[in-house]
């Protein structure tokens, strides 16, 4: 909590910003309060294990406290959901799959406290973890998961263990081994970033998948009527927003930048909108965020605009 310092204009109702609305929340206390109808838990995966065995850039281990610098200023517009932090998930000693472990428990409780969690990332190895914690919680309900991303991280997983490219392979493993469906949606995919073998790999799994270069207006229809037709198929959704898959203008703090990424434009925040607007979002990260390579805090600051968007969209569809 000590990060959640910001400018002052008074504690009142229409000058407050995030810094004086958090609330705290230990998850490691059993007899939590949680306040508020709508209520939402900021969750940090403070890990880039993943990338490193990646061969990635190193440094995503400390985007969850630069998203929270980039949150405390924000404007309160919508009082009425409650936001608690709930603190890290750390990586220790390069042991992935532990956190990972750690990290499926706490999205489960939080879920299960009837909040809606928010991570923030770490390297984009917060998939499966989260993916976890929300098949713990949902059980039998069909769950889709809808990827931003330039890559489909459908990497197998090879003797170096689990890395932040292997996520969806993993998801899908466990698709197979538990008999149900592998529903999964991948928005901004470059043909650069993904081999034809993980194209394929793609294809054996029905995988449905947007070309970053149809990302754009002159697509929109067709982008639309293809998120409507794989929404209305399942119960509910875990969006993940893996922030290489913009534009390295936008988001140049990522350890994969493209410069011909899409833009979080309203095309993009129209997508999200819209999936928000099923009322099947279950959970949302935001993975991939590097500060050490950051320039002038674009990328977090971006990722701030988006988790301050998604705020406004749950505050809208509990209205």
């Amino acid at each position: 909590m000590q990060l959640w310092k910001g400018r002052d204009d008074r504690n009142e109702h229409t000058k407050r910003r995030w810094h004086q609305h958090i609330q705290r929340w230990n998850l490691s206390e059993s007899n939590a309060t949680i306040t508020g109808d709508i209520s939402v838990a900021l969750l940090g995966f403070s890990c880039d294990e993943g990338v490193k065995r990646n061969h990635g850039r190193i440094g995503a281990a400390d985007g969850p406290e630069a998203i929270r610098r980039a949150l405390c200023n924000l404007p309160v517009f919508h009082p009425d959901i409650s936001i608690y932090d709930a603190g890290d998930i750390h990586c220790v000693d390069g042991e992935l799959e532990a956190a990972q472990q750690q990290l499926a428990v706490a999205v489960a409780k939080i879920l299960h406290h009837g909040v809606f969690p928010i991570l923030l990332g770490g390297g984009h190895e917060i998939t499966y973890g989260h993916y976890c914690g929300i098949s713990y919680f949902l059980k039998d309900e069909r769950l889709s998961i809808v990827n931003f991303d330039a890559h489909f991280d459908n990497r197998e997983v090879t003797t170096i263990g689990p890395t932040s490219g292997t996520g969806f392979w993993q998801i899908a493993q466990d698709c197979k081994k538990h008999g149900s469906s592998f529903s999964y949606l991948a928005l901004g995919i470059q043909k650069m970033s993904n081999t034809p073998y993980l194209f394929e790999t793609a294809h054996r799994s029905h995988t449905q998948y947007v070309l970053a270069k149809h990302f754009d207006n002159y697509h929109r229809a067709q982008l639309d009527r293809q998120i409507k037709a794989f929404t209305q198929s399942t119960d509910r959704l875990y969006i993940t927003i893996d922030l290489d898959v913009f534009a390295s203008p936008y988001a140049p703090g990522v350890s994969a930048p493209a410069y011909n990424g899409i833009r979080p434009d309203a095309v993009f925040f129209d997508c999200l909108e819209k999936l928000f607007k099923t009322g099947k979002p279950v959970s949302l990260d935001i993975a991939e965020l590097n500060p050490r390579i950051d320039i002038d805090g674009r990328t977090a600051s971006l990722s701030a605009t988006i988790i301050f968007h998604v705020i406004a969209y749950l505050s809208e569809i509990h209205r």
